[in-house]
């Protein structure tokens, strides 16, 4: 018998789930819903002018950021523009407003139907930020030229197409979490920035050409160490010890058992959601002064200069100012995510209802306290290590000089981040079919 020839330990788990039937459906499915989702963003609606909207697209950070979420669809400003992003909002609303309406509170602890009717409420909340929202742009894109003007029949159609896209992308990406592999939505949003890339490594092989080898150089390796710097953070948890103690009865006689295991605390408890809410705090104030400020080649007026100090790609120390702010937002979000999140699990209390105990901690508000402390702690690795993840598009951009290449530091979160997702469920998939896995 010939023996079996040694392979990388990812290749030979993804070779072994193509052999599982079941297995390689969900693999199949979840690539064909991708090939689909691609298909749609380049269904364009009416009236664009694709040069502009290209132009329009470099200038604007934000419209960056909601491109990159849309996976590429709001730059062709195609029917899925929208992309995700209205359902995002959508859940982290609800995820902020469970804690404080009482009602609402009363629903998610009803178990799997409250969980259920949290979601129904989250997808209906969907429509209206995506109407919102797709109103927004289609005047913004019209007010710079890039799509032409239309009368209301022409433009509610086109709303109640970025609306139906965006609902379509969200069925999607249930779809993918119910028959396929990993969380549906983020790998909706993992297949925009991924096609994405190939325009990087266009500009790349640009960069080459005009003879900065040596630093884009350097902006491989800072891309590498970015994301080795994710990969550890993002698995990077703190364990608290707890025991439980039990009572059973057995033939008339009391027996008591005790058994021991951990709670992992993550230090990237918020995960990317601070980056999303400190860029869309810093890039407001200039999206708002754009509409008010003079043209090219006018005098420039208050509004302008309210511009160029929220502009990301701004010159020293303009630059610096931005940066920094987009900095010390991040810290200050991640904080304020986590403890809400936190708080809404109340771990202290399920601990005491459970029999469960931190040795050497009361239960109870004792308890608490100390979960409470060790979180803040170690939330401020989290804290620093996401904001120092936001800047790195500019310290990238000021030490290499590469100015074709735009690094997304927040792109690069997410893509690390399903990844590390998809293979844990893949490993667990394979870990139930008595198949070696490649996660030790």
């Amino acid at each position: 018998m010939r023996p079996r020839p040694t392979r990388p330990r990812l290749l030979q788990a993804m070779i072994d789930a193509f052999r599982l039937p079941d297995l390689r459906r969900r693999i199949l499915l979840t690539l064909g819903i991708l090939v689909i989702f691609r298909f749609v963003a380049h269904v364009p609606l009416p009236g664009v002018d694709a040069q502009r909207l290209n132009e329009i697209f470099q200038a604007n950070a934000l419209l960056g950021m909601l491109d990159m979420f849309s996976g590429g669809a709001m730059r062709n400003f195609s029917i899925a523009a929208m992309g995700v992003y209205p359902y995002i909002t959508a859940s982290i609303i609800m995820t902020l407003m469970v804690p404080v309406i009482p009602r609402l509170q009363a629903i998610s602890q009803e178990g799997e139907s409250g969980r259920h009717k949290i979601n129904r409420i989250t997808h209906w909340l969907t429509v209206p930020l995506a109407g919102i929202a797709g109103y927004s742009q289609l005047v913004l894109l019209q007010r710079e030229g890039a799509v032409a003007g239309a009368d209301f029949l022409t433009t509610a159609t086109m709303i109640i197409s970025m609306i139906a896209g965006t609902i379509f992308l969200v069925w999607l990406g249930e779809i993918i979490t119910e028959y396929g592999i990993g969380n549906g939505i983020s790998i909706i949003i993992f297949g925009g920035i991924v096609a994405g890339y190939w325009e990087m490594i266009g500009s790349g092989v640009l960069a080459g050409q005009q003879g900065q080898i040596g630093g884009l150089v350097a902006y491989i390796l800072i891309a590498l160490a970015t994301v080795a710097l994710i990969v550890i953070f993002t698995e990077a948890h703190r364990r608290i010890p707890v025991q439980y103690a039990r009572t059973t009865f057995r033939g008339g006689r009391m027996y008591k058992q005790a058994g021991g295991t951990h709670i992992p605390l993550r230090v990237n408890t918020a995960g990317m959601i601070p980056l999303i809410f400190a860029m869309a705090l810093v890039l407001f104030p200039g999206m708002i002064a754009s509409y008010f400020a003079n043209p090219t080649g006018a005098d420039p007026n208050f509004a302008n200069h309210i511009v160029n100090i929220f502009n990301p790609n701004a010159d020293m120390p303009l630059g610096l100012f931005y940066w920094g702010l987009y900095f010390l937002l991040v810290v200050g979000f991640a904080f304020f995510y986590t403890m809400v999140m936190f708080e809404q699990q109340d771990l202290s209390g399920n601990l005491q209802r459970q029999g469960g105990f931190i040795p050497g901690i009361r239960p109870g508000r004792n308890t608490k306290t100390y979960l409470d402390s060790v979180i803040k702690r170690i939330t401020w690795a989290g804290a620093l290590f996401l904001a120092v993840v936001a800047i790195i598009p500019f310290l990238s951009r000021e030490f290499t000089n590469v100015q074709v290449i735009q690094l997304s530091s927040m792109g690069l979160l997410i893509v690390v981040g399903v990844v590390l997702d998809t293979m844990k469920q893949m490993e667990a998939q394979l870990v139930m079919r008595r198949y070696e896995g490649f996660i030790r």
